[in-house]
């Protein structure tokens, strides 16, 4: 029995007892100081791109003068009926070396154009060539379209594939009590305390990688891609905003609006950014990439990144970059799915975008 002036349950839910009731107040009251609101385009990136190294923690990285030789070793060359694959580690900073594949298309001649290609929350980089995890001489089925690096050599493009941290070869294996969650969760809560972000860790991978790129002789440096899907999506969005030698970005399942995603719907810790949403919305952060090209890749039944939100975020984003001159330079497709890639129509947008063979 309900104690005499106690009310019931029903009545109690209507009170603001859930925190998020607090947060959404505060998120309709917000007016980001940094949300591009028209006016000089470069001016704007140059400031919102200082604000988002500051609150990522990619500040605290290491800079060029600091940072460790690459020491790149090969753990071994295959050869694949796309052409050839050389698996690779290089040094990052100290205590973080990174696993990747080199993918070469059969027939390609260098330089070669590249694509960077990040894996979501999978099982890791082996995806992206289609093999199998625990032998990668076992060809593998690949849901989803998330062999990227077979579709960018399928279109005579290279690929250097990276673990990123706490996926695959680089999760977690000595923490002796580990989050149940999932396996970025720690990293991304020791990168706090650190004052950085597991995002901008992995955004300086990428960066790390490029400088192998341009250590290997035979790249093109001006045609330098990044692309991925959910997880792998938000690092090239915001490698897009960070790094000035990516020259192409496709972002799969990870473009939206703050309130109608990260900030409603259950995601995992590395797709946050202490004190960004006062700042600017994910529109603000890939426009800092503006006028260079982009293509956004959604699913129309996406549960995470809803289809309504991504098209309010483009709607703002392709505001970015008609003022700075380039609107053809940003494209939106989206496939009819769900949370996956969608290699050919991704590729068919990029068309004439991507400066590949």
């Amino acid at each position: 029995m309900i104690p005499a002036g106690r009310p019931s349950r029903p009545a109690e839910r209507a009170l603001a007892l859930s925190p998020s009731v607090c947060h959404a107040r505060l998120f309709d009251a917000l007016e980001p100081a940094l949300a591009f609101r028209g006016g000089d385009v470069a001016a704007w990136q140059r400031r919102l791109r200082a604000a988002l190294r500051r609150l990522t923690g990619f500040d605290g990285m290491p800079r060029a003068a600091d940072r460790p030789p690459l020491a790149p070793r090969t753990i071994f060359r295959a050869s694949h009926p796309l052409g050839a694959i050389e698996k690779i580690v290089f040094r990052a900073e100290r205590g973080a070396d990174v696993p990747a594949y080199f993918c070469v298309p059969e027939g390609a001649r260098p330089p070669y154009p590249v694509m960077v290609c990040l894996q979501g929350h999978t099982s890791g980089m082996h995806n992206s060539i289609a093999v199998a995890q625990d032998d990668e001489r076992t060809p593998l089925d690949v849901e989803g379209d998330r062999d990227f690096a077979l579709g960018a050599m399928r279109r005579g493009v290279a690929a250097l594939c990276i673990e990123q941290r706490s996926f695959g070869e680089r999760a977690e294996r000595i923490q002796p009590r580990r989050s149940f969650h999932n396996g970025c969760h720690d990293a991304a809560m020791r990168a706090l305390l650190l004052g950085r972000t597991l995002l901008a860790e992995r955004v300086y991978d990428v960066d790390r990688g490029i400088d192998y790129l341009a250590a290997r002789g035979d790249v093109d440096l001006s045609r330098v891609g990044v692309m991925g899907s959910s997880g792998g999506g938000t690092v090239a969005i915001y490698a897009a905003a960070l790094l000035p030698r990516v020259r192409f970005v496709m972002a799969s399942c990870a473009f939206c609006t703050l309130v109608d995603s990260i900030a409603t719907i259950h995601h995992c810790a590395d797709n946050y950014v202490p004190g960004l949403a006062p700042v600017a919305d994910i529109p603000d952060v890939l426009g800092v990439f503006a006028p260079r090209p982009v293509v956004i890749v959604a699913g129309k039944e996406d549960p995470i990144f809803p289809l309504a939100g991504v098209r309010r975020a483009f709607r703002r984003l392709s505001a970015i970059y008609r003022a700075a001159g380039a609107s053809r330079r940003c494209r939106l497709v989206v496939g009819p799915e769900g949370h996956r890639f969608y290699e050919d129509l991704a590729w068919g947008a990029a068309r004439g975008l991507f400066p590949g063979p």
